[in-house]
């Protein structure tokens, strides 16, 4: 990393690359965790609602970690909230020319309406400007249990928790992206 500072959009870049690789990760653990242990949960719905779950919680904790870095703030968090629809874009994309078959397009509308709902309740439950902690994980936690789980399961959304032990993982990469955020920069492995 050079000694001057970089450009805001550059800075921004930087910054929205390194916490959507961290948003990828852990939704893809949060996923798999959950999928090998209820056998009948639907794949597809319990990865767009982690995602939904993972990127609002992210866009909170980068918010209050670049709270002093106004220039940027608002471009990170609005990228954030707007990674469940571009990663959609992207595997359907993907699914249009590995199958040549541009038709797959027309089917996003109905997954975007699904996203924004998905989005809404989550950044209603995860309120702007407050860092997503042990408490506020707690209490959205469950409610995204139940949401990805099927119904008549013997254990409650808090027993599958309990048991599961997920929060450290969610919460872990968010202390990463507070921490980072307010730090300015991407930390550096050299």
């Amino acid at each position: 990393m050079s000694e001057t500072s970089p450009l805001p959009l550059e800075h921004a870049a930087r910054i929205t690359s390194f916490i959507t690789a961290g948003v990828l990760n852990t939704t893809q653990r949060l996923v798999q965790i959950v999928l090998d242990d209820i056998e009948d949960a639907e794949s597809d719905l319990v990865a767009e609602e982690t995602l939904c779950f993972v990127a609002t919680a992210t866009a909170r904790a980068a918010t209050v970690g670049l709270r002093n870095d106004q220039e940027i703030v608002e471009t990170v968090q609005s990228n954030l909230l707007e990674f469940p629809f571009t990663y959609r874009d992207y595997l359907i994309g993907s699914a249009m020319v590995a199958n040549q078959n541009p038709a797959l397009a027309d089917q996003s509308e109905e997954v975007y309406e699904g996203l924004q709902r998905k989005l809404q309740f989550y950044t209603t439950h995860l309120p702007a400007g407050q860092f997503p902690g042990e408490h506020a994980l707690g209490d959205v936690f469950p409610l995204w249990m139940g949401r990805v789980s099927p119904p008549g399961l013997p254990e409650t959304p808090d027993e599958r928790l309990e048991k599961l032990d997920l929060t450290p993982v969610l919460l872990t990469h968010l202390k990463l992206v507070l921490a980072y955020g307010r730090q300015g920069e991407v930390p550096d492995a050299s």
